[in-house]
Order: structure tokens, then C-alpha cells, then sequence
């Protein structure tokens, strides 16, 4: 009932700020609004017993309450870090007081996540297990460089960069949910693990291309101007999104490879 309130809260106060345009404010009012109704979700479903039902038939319901408050967890502190870094200064005092509640926020979504894996000792199946989570966090870093994305629309080649990060990024919450709702999994009539491994490949080769070529266009010529402070100017996002690029590949792209081919 905290993370609702909170989130409420929080959402509420950033919404009398006053609209604005600017992506980050967007994927805050999102978080914000998206995390408090799967809490509420959860609630209902547990109330009513529901999820007795639910583990009859198709899923996992602690993995998936689990995964949920890992999710929450992962959005509502990037949120709180996100908001800290652009909108507040020396006097902005609305501004200080929707940080700390969004700071309350992921505190209490982190709280619940340690009861749950540490004092309860739930352990996951998928989403709240490392491999499901690593898509989560693929999922997450992809939606870091959409709303990072700008300076883009007059150089064709970046255009492309968009356009590959893009192409894997529907697949995903496809996947996600298929390994949620384990019959689904088994109507299936291929084998999604090895499907899982081809959208990886092609998601590499996607992401090598923009790695690359995000890199070349957007920053030849264009050093670091002397006038960008250290939090936030728009070449720093430009470089943010090239570095969450990488951290993709790198990381959440190769990495899943392990789990995949193992399962072939």
C-alpha cells in the first residue's frame, strides 16, 4: 500500500508541476503512473484469491509478483535519478520535494524486493530468476535510448541507428510473457528457445551497427562543447545514448546467449 501512495503521490505533485514536453518528464509520469497500478493489480488479484487460480492454470504468481517489484524497483529509482538530474537546482524548492517522494518511491519498491528475495527466500522461475529479468533489463535500457534519442532526423544514418533499435525491441515483452504463462509457452509450435536465440543474433547484428555508426555521425566534428555542464546539455545525452548502446550489446544482448544455447 506504501509503493501506491507514494507513487500517487509523487505522480500527482509532478503533474501540478506543470506538462511538459520533455521525454524524461513523460517516462517519469509513466513510471509513476504504470508502477501503482501493477501494485494495485497484485492487491486485488491476492484479495480475492485469485492467484490460487492463476498458479492452477498458467503461471508462477510469486515469480511474477517478484519480477514485478524488481521491475518497479529498477523504474522508480531510475525515475527518482533521472528527475534529480535535470529539474532540480539551488531554488527549486517544488521541484526538491518531488524528488524526495520519487526517492521514497523506489525505497519502499527496494524494501519489498529484500523481503521477498532475502527474508522470504522466494526464488523465481523466470521473471524474478536471472534470465527473465535479464530481458527486463534489456527491455529497460532500450526505453533508456528511446527517450534518450535527439539530434537524429537530418542525418539518414542515424536514422537507421533508430530504426535497428527499434526492430528487436516489440519482441521482447513478447517473450517475456510467453515464459510468464507457461501453458501459452507450450501450445507453441516451434520452439521458443531457439527463437529466442535467432531474435538474439539478429539483435547483435542490429546493435553492432548502431554501436557503430551512432558513434561516427553523431560525434565527428562535434567535441564536447566547452559550455556543457557535467549533469545534463544535449550533447551528454547524445553520448548517453551511444554508451546505453553498448551496455545493450554488451551486456544484455551477449550475455543471454549462455542460457539460450543451453536449452537448444
Amino acid at each position: 500500500m506504501a509503493q501506491i501512495i507514494l507513487c500517487v503521490i509523487t505522480f500527482i505533485l509532478g503533474l501540478l508541476r506543470g506538462f511538459s514536453s520533455h521525454t524524461y518528464w513523460i517516462y517519469g509520469m509513466f513510471a509513476w503512473a504504470f508502477c501503482p497500478l501493477m501494485t494495485l493489480f497484485i492487491t486485488v488479484i491476492e484479495m480475492f484469491k485469485l492467484d490460487i487460480i492463476l498458479n492452477m492454470f498458467c503461471m508462477d504468481w510469486d515469480d511474477f509478483t517478484t519480477g514485478m517489484a524488481m521491475s518497479s524497483t529498477l523504474m522508480t529509482v531510475s525515475v527518482a535519478i533521472t528527475y534529480a538530474n535535470f529539474y532540480i537546482c539551488k531554488t527549486c524548492l517544488y521541484n526538491w520535494i518531488v524528488t524526495v517522494f520519487a526517492f521514497l518511491s523506489g525505497f519502499v519498491y527496494t524494501l519489498e524486493v529484500v523481503k521477498d528475495k532475502v527474508f522470504d527466500k522466494k526464488k523465481g522461475s523466470y521473471l524474478a530468476a536471472l534470465p527473465g529479468f535479464w530481458k527486463v533489463m534489456e527491455a529497460f535500457v532500450s526505453c533508456m535510448i528511446f527517450v534518450s534519442l535527439t539530434g537524429y532526423r537530418d542525418t539518414p544514418a542515424l536514422i537507421l541507428c533508430v530504426i535497428a533499435y527499434i526492430i528487436p525491441f516489440p519482441i521482447l515483452p513478447v517473450i517475456i510473457a510467453t515464459n510468464i504463462f507457461k501453458k501459452l509457452k507450450k501450445c507453441l509450435p516451434f520452439n521458443l528457445d531457439r527463437f529466442v536465440f535467432i531474435f538474439l543474433v539478429i539483435s547483435v547484428v542490429l546493435y553492432i551497427f548502431a554501436a557503430i555508426m551512432w558513434p561516427v555521425f553523431m560525434f565527428r566534428n562535434n567535441p564536447r562543447p566547452g559550455s556543457c555542464p557535467p549533469s545534463y546539455c544535449i550533447w551528454a545525452i547524445q553520448f548517453m545514448v551511444a554508451f546505453l548502446t553498448v551496455l545493450n550489446l554488451s551486456s544484455f544482448y551477449t550475455g543471454p546467449h549462455f542460457y539460450t544455447v543451453r536449452d537448444l
